[in-house]
């Protein structure tokens, strides 16, 4: 026994030798012991050990590689590689190493390795049995082709890790992002920079779009001056009249404001007031008299009267909104440095309804605290219902009394394979469950955010998505099933089970998954959504904000149940009505949707599921979320579900997704299926009441210019397919869009939201007199059409150079004191005759530069320069710098 024991003691001790860093290098000469490094397993220390020193670089090679298809979308591929370079000699083939490739991987060159998809966007990659070993300091190569394309840096997801057999799985910290000290923004140190525009940077052989360098930066901001002065009596957003009534005896409102509520609830201004006090305007004795007065004019929520005279301020408004959004203003227009304002008169209402935010905390999971700073900001700026999107394939984020298996299991991703404790790792969660990326909120966390959020006068809408992007609740109900089963529970195993064991149906949806879709036949099913709805709706009366809309969904279902033996049952004998398998996701979106309305909320899905309904089975007070692109027809269903008489809220992506890059540049961050520049200007020329009218200033993602034909189209039985929208409809609203797929921070969050909220709020709440009325005859639009005049162009100009000032003069020293970390832009810039000239996308923000890595320099004028020079911005409080680019 003694000599068995000892003979284990030597192998383990070769193999961690040789897996082993430091001075020693010490290396296994006994054949034995070689074959013993090939046939036995890895130790723990060893595997931790190799997780710490293994290097992995990932590298994108092509666009465009030999046998894929250049146009289109089928077929294409990309090439890409991933080096491996281990400190020391690894010849065991007892390890596999787990990462996100957000594309499929669809081919392996070489005879070393394979990498295999497991789920989603999680890939393995293994030792073959030709696999000759790692050499100490010898990079080994793994060329790959994969679907589709990569046009970001931020495609390469981190957190690779090592696992071998029941050891504990190690990230390999090599794929860990860091964080860069200067910018605030997360660095993917393992992903090669991209160095080719042409064949890392277009989409195919028509994409016209060019990379974002201060060169084509600088061309994109010509026409915006530097001017200080048009912002001084400017608020974002633009109420509907200013009459400046002095300008030469500006009002101090240093010594603070005194409040004369004249009985107006003081509790729905406290938020409103104490960001007054975060600038330096706080309440005193001493302070300017503000006095309230209600109004009952019968004007739209929010509506508001702000007089400022040089003794007093008179606010006059009909609701709670309304006095808040007056103090916004005022805040607005108090310069930081200075606390004064001008004398004048303002009258305000909101443009539309509906002004929302969509956050999305179930891909990866955000901190309450940034709800609560997302909630703060929307107020500031007049933004009215948040779109809280809270259970997706990859997370449940919200405590449901009775069914914890939803947070015990669905909230969290790690490394197992039997997803009994959690789900599988994807989008670079890794193998732990103690991450940032997992998370819920409890029933009191959200309670206190939907407090928070009344306290402002924002709406929270829950979203949990059904019956697509349902994998989280798919596998926590099956974890439940489980669990009861086991306990021979059986009836109320199957009490919220949401999936036919034995169903045979082969899909993937858009995000690969084969197995994230509710089978609609089954009444546990519907049973699972009403418990749902019943708890959320619980906490929001807890809350004092009833419970009144609630978004389902209802998009992307990939095509499951064909094969279900429960559903071929259903179809043969169902009192719904259901005759055909085309017809179960509009029978489900019908379904839920009536059951939402008789418990009196409003029901709410995606713009492409509820265009699978039909009408007559629809409550008539039904909400539908437009997320169609302007470029590919998405303004017809958009056209079509406003006739229809919803509540029709736009969400276009081509602008208003704030998950895409705000530039065409790899190192943004972002997704970009819809648009690689997003940017606050682009955002600012959104025609939300007249879609098709944007075809006269808009390209494709491609860059290329593209047609809008809103003209009443029939098919061949003489039906409408598409037209104008009719006189006397209109949108109800719209709505930004944070996706966080790729936002894997709440400080990335950030950057990807701000300043963007606050042009979002602009076009919300102000319609601006340049935008091309809506012809309800039906009219073509591309950009020889010409209904957008050059007046109107001329005039979006000026009005944008204004907003524009605003923002860097004044509006963003205040995101500086709410400690929003938002985007600072990159500078425009080139070099003409050897000097130096740069441009920002919105002025007053300091400009600074360096020449071939030597100190950075403020930028001051056009200056002679000589070799390599970088530029870069400065946010408003001078501390955190933007990224910086080097000018060719």
């Amino acid at each position: 026994m003694k000599r068995k024991m000892m003979k284990f003691k030597l192998i383990a001790a070769a193999i961690t030798l040789v897996l082993s860093t430091g001075a020693c290098s010490q290396k296994v000469t006994s054949p034995t012991e070689a074959k013993i490094l090939i046939d036995q397993s890895i130790t723990q220390s060893a595997l931790n050990r190799l997780g710490d020193t293994l290097d992995i670089k990932y590298r994108l090679i092509t666009n465009y590689p030999d046998g894929c298809p250049t146009s289109g979308v089928d077929g294409r591929c990309f090439s890409a590689q991933i080096d491996l370079t281990s400190s020391v000699d690894i010849a065991s083939k007892d390890w596999a190493i787990y990462f996100s490739q957000m594309r499929p991987v669809k081919s392996v060159n070489s005879d070393e390795f394979t990498i295999t998809r497991v789920k989603g966007d999680l890939h393995k990659i293994e030792p073959t049995a030709s696999f000759k070993g790692l050499k100490k300091g010898i990079t080994k190569t793994i060329d790959f082709r994969g679907e589709l394309w990569q046009l970001s840096e931020t495609d390469a997801m981190p957190n690779y890790y090592l696992v071998s057999g029941e050891l504990k799985p190690v990230v390999i910290k090599s794929t860990q992002v860091t964080k860069d000290a200067e910018t605030g923004m997360e660095l993917r140190p393992y992903n090669v920079a991209f160095t080719d525009a042409d064949t890392q940077y277009k989409r195919s052989d028509t994409d016209k779009l060019k990379w974002a360098t201060p060169e084509v930066l600088f061309l994109d901001n010509q026409g915006v001056d530097t001017q200080p002065e048009s912002a001084v009596n400017t608020i974002i957003p633009t109420p509907l009249s200013v009459e400046v009534t002095s300008s030469d005896r500006p009002v101090s409102l240093a010594q603070g404001i005194k409040l004369n509520l004249n009985s107006i609830d003081a509790g729905a201004i406290t938020a409103a007031l104490e960001r007054l006090e975060r600038i330096g305007v706080g309440q005193s004795e001493n302070g300017l008299v503000v006095n309230f007065k209600k109004v009952t004019d019968g004007q739209a929520s929010g509506s508001y009267r702000l007089n400022i005279a040089e003794n007093n301020i008179t606010i006059s408004a009909g609701d709670d909104a309304g006095f808040s959004y007056a103090l916004a203003s005022l805040t607005s227009l108090i310069d930081t440095n200075k606390l004064s304002v001008n004398t004048m008169s303002i009258q305000d209402h909101p443009r539309y309804g509906f002004r929302g935010m969509h956050i999305d905390v179930s891909r990866n999971f955000h901190s309450k605290q940034l709800i609560l700073d997302m909630l703060d900001q929307m107020a500031a700026y007049k933004l009215n219902k948040l779109h809280l999107h809270m259970a997706d394939d990859e997370g449940w984020r919200l405590e449901i009394d009775g069914l914890p298996e939803l947070t015990d299991i669905g909230s969290k991703r790690c490394h197992d394979l039997t997803e009994t404790s959690c789900l599988l790792p994807q989008l670079g969660s890794g193998p732990s469950a103690d991450t940032a990326v997992n998370g819920y909120y409890s029933k009191s966390d959200y309670i206190e955010i939907l407090k928070y959020a009344s306290a402002r006068q924002i709406q929270v809408i829950p979203s949990m998505d059904m019956p697509g992007h349902s994998r989280a609740a798919i596998k926590s109900m099956e974890a439940r099933y489980k669990k009861l089963m086991a306990q021979g529970k059986e009836l109320a195993a199957k009490e919220y089970l949401l999936v036919d064991f034995d169903d045979k149906t082969v899909y993937s949806s858009i995000q690969y998954y084969d197995d994230n879709t509710l089978n609609v036949c089954m009444e546990s099913t519907f049973h699972f959504v009403s418990k749902v709805i019943d708890e959320i709706a619980k906490l929001h009366l807890q809350a004092g904000q009833p419970l009144s809309i609630y978004h389902i969904g209802a998009d992307e279902t990939a095509g499951a149940w064909l094969e279900s033996p429960v559903c071929e049952t259903f179809l043969a004998d169902n009192e719904q009505g259901v005759k055909s398998s085309d017809e179960f996701g509009a029978y489900f979106v019908e379904r839920v949707s009536n059951i939402l309305s008789k418990k009196g909320i409003e029901p709410a899905g995606w713009s492409d599921g509820m265009s699978h309904t039909r009408h007559e089975n629809m409550p008539k007070q039904s909400q539908s979320n437009v997320w169609d692109v302007i470029s590919h027809d998405g303004y017809k269903r958009a056209h079509q579900q406003v006739n229809l008489g919803w509540d029709a809220i736009l969400g276009m992506p081509e602008m208003l997704y704030f998950d895409f890059p705000y530039e065409a540049d790899p190192k943004e961050h972002g997704y970009y299926w819809a648009s690689r520049n997003t940017n606050e200007r682009k955002l600012y020329g959104f025609m939300p009441d007249n879609l098709p009218a944007n075809a006269e200033q808009w390209t494709d993602i491609q860059g290329q210019a593209f047609e809008a034909d809103d003209t009443e189209q029939l098919d061949e039985n003489g039906k409408r397919v598409s037209g104008p929208i009719k006189e006397g409809m209109g949108f109800g609203g719209i709505q930004g869009q944070i996706w966080s797929e790729t936002l894997r921070s709440d400080a990335v969050v950030e950057y990807m939201t701000f300043p963007r909220l606050l042009i979002l709020a602009e076009k919300a709440w102000h319609k601006a007199d340049w935008e091309v009325p809506y012809q309800y005859e039906g009219a073509v639009y591309n950009q020889d059409s010409a209904f957008f005049t050059q007046e109107m162009r001329a005039s979006q100009l000026e009005q944008w150079s204004i907003i524009a000032n605003t923002l860097g003069y004044k509006e963003l020293s205040k995101l500086d004191r709410a400690g929003i970390e938002y985007r600072i832009p990159t500078v425009g810039a080139h070099i003409h005759e050897g000097k130096l000239f740069t441009n920002l996308i919105y002025p007053g923000l300091d400009i600074e530069y360096r020449v071939t890595g030597g100190q950075w320099q403020a930028y001051n004028s056009p200056v002679a320069v000589e070799g390599q020079v970088e530029v870069r911005a400065v946010g408003a409080d001078g501390k955190r710098r933007g990224r910086s680019l080097v000018v060719m």
